[in-house]
């Protein structure tokens, strides 16, 4: 059944980007509920232990993506929230596996410091072309992806093998869709002209989360 999900998910993800890339909204509506769904369904049938954590994680991430698809400031809040939400479900069920004390205290501090600045300096040039109260939400969004993201690289410095990697990989794939996705939906003559970019950084960043969960 796993590979039944998995093959789900490639198909309604191709289906998808082939809509993103040509402007295509009913079938980019159409095929977008699925893609979650599939990868969550790909995630219970590939584990002996279901992590409450995951599941929440990415039925969160399913719901931020269905408000997503709503026109309108007020859906794409609700739809941030629900994101902001899967992240910190992501950070737990990636500190589980994080002892702090094998790792270094400048790096620790050093991965924040980087996330915190890259955000900023996207928010800079963000900022003439949002609303004003999106702004600061906005911001503090992209932080707590950053720190989803650091967690997951101290997931995979803590754990041996290459499966924390994997889901660290994918996690800055996450980060790049959402920086990604603030200037295609609020910059005027964006050079990144349709969703494509966006949804396949973020397509294939829950994958890479999945599978480095299910193989770690």
């Amino acid at each position: 059944m796993k590979y039944a999900m998995l093959a789900i998910f490639v198909v309604t993800t191709t289906i998808h980007l082939y809509a993103s890339y040509n402007s295509n909204q009913p079938l980019r509506n159409a095929s977008k509920p699925w893609i979650l769904l599939s990868l969550l369904g790909f995630y219970v049938y590939s584990v002996e232990q279901i992590k409450l954590t995951v599941v929440l994680a990415l039925i969160f991430s399913w719901i931020g993506d269905m408000f997503l698809i709503l026109k309108g400031v007020k859906w794409f809040t609700i739809g941030g929230i629900s994101f902001e939400i899967s992240h910190i479900f992501f950070i737990l069920s990636y500190a589980e596996f994080v002892d702090f004390s094998k790792l270094n205290i400048v790096f620790v501090v050093a991965l924040i410091a980087l996330f915190v600045v890259s955000s900023s300096i996207i928010f800079h040039y963000l900022r003439p072309h949002l609303p004003k109260p999106l702004f600061y939400p906005m911001y503090m969004y992209l932080i707590v992806n950053g720190l989803m993201n650091c967690f997951a690289w101290f997931r995979s410095l803590c754990t041996s093998g290459g499966a924390a990697i994997i889901t660290a990989i994918g996690a800055l794939l996450f980060y790049i869709s959402d920086s990604s996705l603030f200037f295609v939906r609020f910059k005027k003559n964006c050079k990144l002209k349709t969703h494509f970019l966006v949804m396949l950084t973020y397509s294939i960043g829950e994958l890479l989360i999945v599978i480095g969960l299910v193989l770690g």
